[in-house]
């Protein structure tokens, strides 16, 4: 008797110490299979990972995404558009149950959330139209290009470019477009989230990505310790790894394919 009530108080002593270090169950997961309707934050306002289309609808490489990972799970999905202050208080407070919308990993971000292996690039990269042979740095010689003063485009750029490159720097992304946009120079080296929303501005243009500066990849956020969604869900994006749809998806958004992302 003595025996049986010993044990019940280590356990709930267990219990009691479990709860104050914020352990607990794994429900993330099978609430959704329950559910069958997954909860994703996506952006709206970050082309091309996110935006509204001229049907109201959002879309992008974010919202492709995450209705492949709904897809694989077999079940609908909920796309909540977020900002990039909120999007992570959305996950913690449980108002979403995964996070697609251009988060980068860093230390302090994975003290508060957990993170699945990256599904897409983020980067920084030399845009030009496609009448304009343009592979890599050598290419640059003697041509102009537009880039913002003092950004980490222009120092990426500064790195490789030959000595007879015509590097124009404007005060601002805006001033550094429109140069572009306006014919003033032959190349643009801005992030892909700028180029995106210019070339879907302005499709006369014919701009194509044209070579990588600097490689930055997203991941998707999991709430803190919801191992059993975060493995699941790393294993759909293994899979479309193998299978190409990671790169087909990129390519439409991009311009290029995924590629090696990191785990």
């Amino acid at each position: 008797m003595k025996s049986s009530k010993r044990l019940f108080s280590l356990g709930m002593a267990a219990a009691a110490l479990l709860a104050a270090s914020g352990i607990h169950a794994q429900t993330a997961l099978d609430d959704v299979l329950k559910a069958k309707e997954i909860k994703i934050a996506i952006p709206t306002d970050f082309p091309p990972y996110g935006s509204v289309g001229t049907d109201l609808k959002p879309q992008g490489l974010d919202i492709d995404v995450a209705q492949y990972i709904a897809s694989k799970l077999g079940v609908k999905v909920e796309l909540i558009p977020v900002t990039t202050a909120n999007r992570v208080p959305y996950l913690q407070t449980k108002k979403a149950d995964l996070v697609i919308s251009t988060l980068g990993k860093n230390p302090e971000r994975e003290k508060v959330v957990d993170f699945t292996i990256a599904y897409s690039p983020f980067f920084i990269a030399v845009f030009g139209p496609k009448t304009l042979a343009v592979k890599g740095a050598p290419d640059l010689a003697g041509k102009s290009i537009s880039v913002t003063r003092g950004s980490v485009d222009d120092m990426e750029l500064t790195k490789i470019a030959p000595s007879s490159t015509e590097m124009r720097r404007f005060e601002d992304n805006n001033s550094t477009v429109a140069a572009f946009v306006a014919g003033q120079v032959q190349l643009l080296a801005t992030s892909a989230q700028v180029a995106g929303s210019m070339m879907s501005k302005n499709p006369q243009l014919g701009t194509e990505y044209k070579f990588v500066l600097k490689d930055s990849p997203n991941f998707i956020g999991v709430a803190k310790g919801e191992d059993k969604l975060r493995t699941r869900i790393n294993e759909i994006l293994s899979d479309a790894k193998k299978s190409g749809d990671l790169d087909k998806i990129a390519v439409k958004w991009l311009g290029r394919p995924a590629g090696d992302l990191p785990l």
